[in-house]
């Protein structure tokens, strides 16, 4: 008999974020090893945004074999951390900017090892009227 445990662990379901969660990704690499005061610093310092609004920020480490997350959790930060054991995540390389905002798709597909970059979407459409 099978049970939930048995079954591949799906880690996006873990991260189902509220509406009007934004997610920002810093794009330098960091110390992974930092507490959470310390990244609590680095999304006041470097991303410009305050660690406690309930938005998620996303950090890595040089390797891009790990990453950490941070979130305010109603009463407190709240961490939590993932360590590839092969491979490598696939971050943007992008000069003169410190952060980039995801999709909670883009997250997801970050979390799976897809270079978000890569992919390309159809162009948004704008019509006054169905004919």
């Amino acid at each position: 008999m099978s049970t939930p445990l048995d079954q591949d662990f799906d880690y996006a379901v873990m991260l189902k974020l509220n509406e009007g969660c934004k997610i920002y990704l810093a794009i330098d690499p960091i110390n992974i090893r930092r507490s959470l005061d310390a990244l609590a610093a680095l999304v006041s310092d470097v991303i410009q945004q305050n660690p406690l609004s309930g938005h998620l920020f996303v950090f890595r480490n040089k390797a891009a074999d790990k990453i950490k997350l941070l979130i305010w959790d109603r009463n407190g930060l709240a961490i939590d951390c993932k360590r590839l054991e092969r491979g490598r995540f696939k971050f943007p390389k992008l000069k003169n900017f410190s952060h980039v905002t995801l999709t909670q798709q883009e997250l997801d597909l970050l979390l799976d090892g897809i270079d978000v970059l890569k992919l390309k979407r159809f162009p948004e459409l704008d019509f006054d009227d169905v004919t």
